[in-house]
């Protein structure tokens, strides 16, 4: 069946009837007002109590969307999923509406945003369509949706967002004429699919080395009965190519990525290995389900509806490629959904100075981890030269707004003509052949590219409103020859391989580690008559100048000057910087903020970004700082929250009152984990009793379980006999080594600890109000403590 209608007036009216038996509802709009809000809330309640799944994207362009509508929403609907658009200027305008029912689907796309007038009597436009379930359009309608639903530009509407949105929305109210502000066209957001840009693919079938040294480490583990594995290896070493590799003992494979150009480029990779075996891609144009190998899209597969068509069991081995993304919300709900056999995380770049640490999704099992050092070592991948050259724009004129500097103000400091003949002349003086730059926005990239060529050379700038067909055209032009450099925005940090490019060149401030590791992998393939890469960066008094240095350290230490002795490089690799450039990075490096304060800006972003103040663990997951700093800065957690202000009265005199317990906790020797596990098993007792009198037979069950658990834990912590007699569960022996070992070194360490022969316990005396405070901050260290415990334990390095 296929309807299709136009609506002029009275929109509202429709949507009710439609969301009246649908089990999805998405909308996307550019602003919505509190009228808007209050013609349907009623019926998104009805919809919410029947369970159906409910999307709400906002947008913020020009702060029009009223805050008071943002709240009602939130008050509302408090299990809808409802998220914030961060436009930054780009025009964001949006307006769709989608339902999906048990055998059909309906949109409403046109021109009413969420309000009275636009729903009502206003002069509105909308088609209307009414298809048979899993009807193309509108399967690539919801993965458009979803694609934007958790952009990186997205945030979780909560208290404290909207608090942050309600100021802004205030400040700009009163500051300007928002009706007459200039569209900005100099960001891009790029959600099409791109073609794979790989030149070479002539690869012969049998593991590299490296894979090689992958593929042994994975084997280790699965005979070690672990389920779940991070492979860590350098851009360039064929990651996808180890996983197809590593497939070859698993029935069927679900293999996961956030672009469509990696879900295609895997799938030609694994046809190479599996040539007769059938493959499936799942995303918002094809549903196929049912090859060996099934390559999903993690927008498409996340959706509810989606997930269900699959089996929980129906793969014996997911695979998720660029695993630092699966911190995301999209990722955990498949993540959660599905019980395989073995989850498979492969990234380059898994590490937190960009507030994404993946390690505790695969339990702190890192397989093998093989930094771009080491395969230069190796002879793996090309050796590079460095230069670090002075950026000329002055970075403390420009405002720093969240997590980036203000777009429209760096983009003036960037096309001023001291910048393009900077950039111009330090490219010319070391350039090689073939050159790939790496711009902030759409315009400096077409300005660059511009100025480039009235000097006579011969470059492009490709973005993501470029066709597929001008980025094939241009990288096989380069790759050729033909071009001697291509300006870029956000096109060739992943899954694109042109081994040829000898040259990067860096026109924007760093602001992730990350980002700037995948790029700088770009140059660094194998290729005949490449000897090196040379890697050009202009560098500023912008903020993580010094910071984004670790990328050229294995252990991601910063050295103490920057000479090129102190990075300890292999002996073809070289760094230089020009004297102006030490002498900006030693004075960044004195005047950064203090570790306290850093700490603090991190909790606080943090705290932002849950809603809630984070736990120890969550902190440890999540901040953009190392948690190690909490305790070389602030001694405790609960500490650290005090210093944040972030404590009531009560939580207060708790703290003064436990103080030495909570410091005990935290730094206390841990040679084994089992210390802590008998604090964890008397904790189950709950708030009111956890550190009265227990027996060694009551820990035994706990202690067993918790480390039966996860294999890892006892492999860690126990020899052969002992392991033997735990998975046994012979509870005298259990209970003779608690007795040798956490019982007696707590009491040889603590003076609250006591055991008198029958029962252990902890002499405190809590009022009532401080029981559930003293409880939860003791669960919240041990938690932390276990978890990072075996995180260290478990992290095998190349």
């Amino acid at each position: 069946m296929t309807k299709l209608s136009l609506i002029t007036k009275q929109l509202q009216s429709h949507l009710i009837e439609a969301m009246t038996e649908a089990n999805t509802i998405y909308f996307v709009v550019a602003f919505i007002q509190k009228s808007g809000v209050q013609l349907i809330i009623s019926h998104l309640k009805e919809a919410s109590r029947r369970g159906t799944e409910i999307k709400i994207l906002v947008g913020d362009y020009l702060y029009i969307t009223n805050p008071d509508a943002l709240q009602l929403l939130i008050d509302e609907l408090p299990e809808a999923e409802i998220r914030l658009f961060e436009s930054k200027g780009r025009s964001f305008h949006p307006k769709a509406y989608l339902f999906r029912y048990e055998t059909t689907c309906q949109t409403f796309i046109g021109s009413s945003n969420l309000s009275k007038s636009a729903l009502t009597t206003g002069i509105e436009w909308n088609v209307h369509t009414e298809l048979r379930i899993d009807a193309p359009f509108f399967e690539r309608a919801v993965d458009q949706f979803l694609q934007l639903f958790f952009h990186e530009q997205t945030l979780s509407l909560h208290t404290l967002t909207l608090e942050n949105y309600r100021s802004n929305y205030e400040r700009a109210n009163a500051t300007y004429n928002l009706s007459t502000q200039v569209e900005a066209d100099d960001f891009t957001v790029d959600f099409s699919p791109i073609i794979s840009e790989e030149i070479i693919t002539d690869y012969k079938l049998s593991p590299r080395p490296a894979q090689q040294l992958a593929l042994e480490a994975l084997q280790t583990m699965r005979e070690e009965q672990y389920d779940k594995a991070l492979v860590i290896m350098a851009t360039g070493l064929g990651k996808t190519y180890l996983a197809a590799f590593f497939a070859r003992s698993f029935k069927r494979v679900l293999f996961i990525a956030h672009r469509e150009q990696l879900l295609h480029q895997a799938k030609q990779s694994f046809s190479n290995v599996f040539p007769t075996d059938e493959m499936s891609i799942f995303d918002g144009t094809h549903k196929e389900k049912d090859g060996r190998f099934v390559f999903a899209s993690i927008f498409t597969l996340s959706a509810h509806y989606h997930l269900q068509q699959f089996d929980r069991d129906a793969f014996d081995l997911i695979i998720i490629d660029e695993f630092h993304h699966a911190t995301a919300t999209s990722y955990e709900r498949v993540l959660n959904y599905f019980k395989p056999q073995f989850l498979l995380g492969i990234t380059a770049t898994p590490d937190r100075l960009d507030n994404q640490d993946v390690y505790a999704l695969c339990d702190g099992n890192v397989a093998i981890s093989i930094h771009f050092i080491d395969a230069i070592r190796q002879g793996w991948l090309s050796p590079f030269h460095y230069i670090g050259v002075r950026d000329p724009i002055d970075y403390t004129t420009i405002e720093w707004r969240a997590s980036r500097y203000d777009e429209t103000q760096l983009l003036s400091a960037q096309l001023r003509e001291e910048y393009a003949e900077t950039a111009l002349r330090e490219w010319q003086k070391y350039k090689q052949e073939r050159t790939l730059a790496f711009c902030s926005s759409v315009a400096q990239a077409l300005a660059m590219s511009e100025y480039f060529n009235d000097a006579s050379y011969r470059t492009v700038a490709l973005h993501g409103d470029s066709t597929i067909a001008e980025r094939r055209t241009m990288i096989e032009r380069l790759h050729l020859g033909e071009l001697d450099a291509i300006f870029t925005v956000n096109l060739f940090n992943e899954g694109v391989d042109i081994p040829l490019v000898d040259t990067l060149l860096f026109l924007r401030p760093t602001e992730s580690l990350a980002v700037f590791t995948q790029q700088i992998g770009r140059g660094l393939r194998l290729a005949e008559g490449k000897s090196h890469c040379v890697i050009i960066d202009l560098i500023g008094n912008y903020r993580k100048a010094d910071l984004k240095l670790a990328v050229f350290s294995q252990d991601q230490t910063i050295p103490n000057s920057f000479v090129a002795s102190d990075f300890h490089l292999p002996p073809d690799c070289h760094i230089e910087f020009d004297t102006g450039v030490i002498d900006l990075l030693q004075m960044l490096r004195t005047k950064r903020s203090p570790r306290k304060q850093r700490a603090l800006d991190a909790l606080r972003q943090l705290r932002l970004e849950l809603g809630k103040t984070p736990t120890y663990l969550q902190f440890h997951l999540k901040a953009n700082v190392d948690s190690k700093i909490v305790r070389e800065q602030f001694k405790t957690y609960p500490q650290f929250l005090g210093y944040a202000q972030l404590l009531n009265e009560i939580e207060r005199q708790t703290l003064t009152k436990f103080e030495q317990w909570f410091q005990t906790l935290t730094t206390t020797k841990m040679t084994k984990s089992y210390k802590l596990i008998v604090v964890l098993a008397m904790l189950q007792r709950g708030e009111r009793n956890w550190y009265e009198p227990i027996t060694l037979q009551e820990i035994a069950p706990f202690f067993h379980r918790y480390l039966m658990a996860k294999n890892y834990r006892w492999q860690t912590d126990l020899s052969d006999k002992q392991g033997e007699a735990l998975q046994q569960y012979n509870e005298q022996k259990i209970v003779q080594l608690l007795k040798q070992m956490p019982i007696r070194a707590w009491t040889n360490s603590y003076t609250e600890a006591k055991w008198d022969g029958e029962h252990f316990s902890f002499s405190f005396q809590p009022t009532e109000e401080e029981q559930r405070i003293l409880f939860n901050w003791t669960h919240q260290i041990c938690e932390y403590r276990l978890h990072t415990y075996f995180e260290r334990k478990s992290k095998i390095n190349f």
